[in-house]
C-alpha cells in the first residue's frame, strides 16, 4: 500500500484485512481522519511494529480499534501500546501464533494488558498460546463475562496439559449464555470431558462446537465423545447448533470423523430441536464475522 493511494473514504468505520503496513508513510492528517471514524478494524495485518501505528499511538485522542486480530510474531511494543490505547473501545480480539513464535513474558504482558483495559470484548480468539498462560485466559473471560459472546480456545495436537485444565476449569466460568463456543482440543482423558460438560447445565450455548484432534490411528469409527455430548447436552437441550469433530492425524494418514455423517444421529439429535451441522459451515472465521458485523 503506497501512501498516495491511502485515502479515508466517506464512511463510519474501516477494516484493514491482512495489510501489509511496511514502509507506509501517512501523513498527520489522515491520521486525524481515521480518528474520528466509529470503528477500526485490523485483521491479521502485517508490520504492525511500522511508524503508521507510532502515530496512531501517538494521538492525543483515544483511538477506536473494535477489533485486532494478530498472527505474526513477535508481538511488539506498539501492538500492547496499541492494546492500551484503545482500552474499552476493543469489542473483537484474536491472537493466533505458533507456539514456539512469541516469547513467554510477551504473552503475559499482553493478557494483563487484556485483563486490565479491555473489558468489553465480546468476540475471542486464542491460538498457539503457552500452557502457563491458560490461567490468564480464564481471568480474562471472567473479566469480561458480561458481554462476552463468541470464544474460541484452540491448543495444538501436543497441548495435553492445557486440555486437561482448560475442561477442569473453563465450564465454571463461562458466562450463563453464549452465542459460540468452539474448542479445539486434544482430549485424552473423558473424565475430562465429562467434567467440563456437567459444569454447563446451567449454560445455554446457541453454537457448540467440539474437536478432538489427536496423533494416533483411530481405534474405530466411532466418535469417543458423543455419549458424554448426548447425556449432557442433548437430553438437556444445552444448545441449538452442533458440531462434533474428532481427527486422527499421523505422519501418513489423516482421519477425520464427523458427527453430521452419521444420519441416525443427527435425526435423534433433532428430536430434541438440536441442529447438527458440519464443523466447517458452523465454524466462524474472524475476517466474515467482522465484515458481516460492521
Amino acid at each position: 500500500m503506497s501512501s498516495g493511494a491511502f485515502k479515508i473514504p466517506n464512511c463510519t468505520d474501516i477494516i484493514f484485512s491482512m495489510v501489509d503496513f511496511k514502509n507506509l508513510v501517512v501523513s498527520n492528517e489522515i491520521i486525524e481522519q481515521l480518528n474520528v471514524l466509529e470503528s477500526i478494524h485490523i485483521i491479521y495485518c502485517r508490520s504492525l511494529n511500522s511508524n503508521f501505528f507510532q502515530q496512531i499511538i501517538n494521538l492525543t485522542e483515544p483511538f477506536k480499534l473494535k477489533s485486532l486480530f494478530i498472527d505474526e510474531a513477535p508481538l511488539t511494543k506498539q501492538q500492547l501500546l496499541l492494546l492500551q490505547k484503545s482500552g474499552n473501545y476493543l469489542e473483537n480480539f484474536g491472537f493466533e501464533l505458533n507456539d514456539v513464535s512469541s516469547l513467554l513474558t510477551q504473552e503475559q504482558e499482553l493478557f494483563e494488558l487484556l485483563i486490565k483495559n479491555c473489558s468489553n470484548i465480546k468476540f475471542l480468539k486464542f491460538y498457539g498460546f503457552k500452557d502457563q498462560n491458560i490461567y490468564k485466559i480464564f481471568q480474562l473471560v471472567k473479566k469480561i463475562e458480561l458481554n462476552l459472546n463468541y470464544l474460541t480456545i484452540d491448543t495444538d495436537c501436543n497441548a495435553n496439559i492445557s486440555t486437561s485444565i482448560i475442561l477442569q476449569n473453563l465450564g465454571q466460568i463461562l458466562p450463563p449464555k453464549l452465542e459460540y463456543l468452539n474448542l479445539i482440543l486434544t482430549i485424552t482423558n473423558t473424565s475430562d470431558f465429562e467434567f467440563f460438560l456437567k459444569n454447563l447445565q446451567t449454560n445455554f450455548i446457541k453454537k457448540l462446537l467440539i474437536k478432538d484432534t489427536k496423533n494416533k490411528e483411530p481405534e474405530n469409527q466411532n466418535l469417543n465423545n458423543l455419549p458424554y455430548i448426548k447425556e449432557y447436552i442433548m437430553k438437556k437441550k444445552r444448545s441449538e447448533h452442533l458440531a462434533l469433530l474428532e481427527c486422527f492425524i499421523t505422519p501418513t494418514h489423516h482421519t477425520v470423523v464427523d458427527l453430521y455423517s452419521f444420519k441416525d444421529e443427527v435425526e435423534e439429535f433433532s428430536l430434541y430441536n438440536i441442529m447438527v451441522l458440519d464443523y466447517i459451515n458452523l465454524n466462524i472465521e474472524a475476517n466474515k464475522f467482522i465484515h458481516d458485523m460492521y
